[in-house]
């Protein structure tokens, strides 16, 4: 092995950080995390309501195309937990497929469009020159297109095909401003030592992207990427609403709750129990998102006012682990 080998071995060995600091790190998050009552909460909203939208239906002998020819617009029952509808299909399954539609193009859609920001705003951020010119008006042009109008236009054109191609125009039109983030501190990040270090070695753009830049502004990602769940499922749900997602025979959160809001003053389990679902999805998503940005960020609001509240409070009464961290 030559020396130069060697030492573009030692020093990308140096930049990488060990699995043991690694580890710890995460020890570290998940405390500060778990900290987080309303964040703790909102997981296990999260949780729950997967298990309901996915379990449930299976808790009923209702299927989705079941009509109950007895039972037309009846109010919550043993029978029917949520009610019916106007066609006599049961509302519990169809709250619970529209839940299942909403929670997965959440979960897709969210990490899709932070990895499209972090992919356009890193390569122009780091690259520069015309790359980043012609990168930056594309993001331009992107902004100050109208976005619903759009996806409103397109969404029929997709009218009997697969759902996931909804989801990728949700996540086309929702990069842009994160993009913008990310290039910018890109161009904070490449003039670092251990970025200039890589470089000087002959590390390849691409690998220095992937294995300095990003992992640096992981915590950023993470929450962005929290926030384009809640983002892609209130975006869905509207679209849904005005009848440009999500088509029939399929259901999701926004079309029951625009069948439902035209009954609400006389049948209103036929809005409430969707609504009800979808508020509940949003507020869980933003208490994780919550948890997860003081987790990382210790300097963020929630987290400094935390960490005054355990400063404050007598020594005895704080377990060993977090006056050890207070002192750090």
């Amino acid at each position: 092995m030559s020396a130069l080998d060697a030492a573009k071995e030692l020093g990308e060995g140096a930049l990488a950080p060990s699995s043991a600091t690694g580890r710890g790190r995460g020890r570290l998050l998940m405390r500060r995390f778990a900290r987080n009552r309303l964040a703790l909460f909102g997981l296990v909203v999260i949780v729950l309501l997967f298990l309901a939208a996915y379990l449930g239906p299976y808790l009923t002998h209702w299927q989705l195309t079941d009509i109950d020819f007895d039972n037309f617009q009846t109010r919550p029952s043993p029978t029917h937990w949520f009610g019916t509808t106007q066609t006599g299909q049961d509302m519990f399954v169809l709250t619970m497929r529209g839940a299942q539609k909403s929670l997965v193009i959440g979960l897709i859609g969210g990490p899709l469009t932070t990895a499209i920001a972090a992919l356009v705003g890193s390569v122009a951020g780091y690259l520069g020159g015309w790359v980043d010119r012609v990168l930056v008006w594309f993001i331009d042009v992107m902004l100050v297109m109208p976005s619903f109008l759009l996806l409103a236009i397109l969404s029929p054109t997709f009218k009997g095909k697969t759902w996931l191609l909804f989801v990728v125009l949700l996540a086309a039109f929702a990069w842009m401003v994160s993009a913008r983030i990310v290039r910018s501190l890109t161009m904070t990040l490449k003039n670092r030592e251990f970025v200039l270090a890589a470089r000087y070695m002959g590390v390849p753009a691409p690998k220095i992207i992937l294995r300095h830049i990003l992992p640096n502004m992981a915590s950023l990602l993470i929450i962005d990427a929290t926030i384009g769940v809640a983002v892609t499922i209130l975006g869905e749900s509207g679209l849904s609403y005005f009848g440009f997602g999500i088509q029939p025979p399929d259901v999701s959160l926004g079309t029951l709750i625009s069948a439902g809001q035209q009954d609400v003053n006389t049948y209103p389990w036929l809005f409430l129990f969707p609504a009800g679902i979808l508020v509940a999805i949003i507020l869980a998503v933003n208490f994780v998102g919550d948890g997860l940005r003081d987790a990382l960020d210790p300097n963020s609001s929630g987290a400094k006012a935390r960490a005054k509240r355990r400063a404050d409070a007598p020594a005895d009464e704080l377990p060993g682990e977090t006056v050890v961290e207070i002192a750090q």
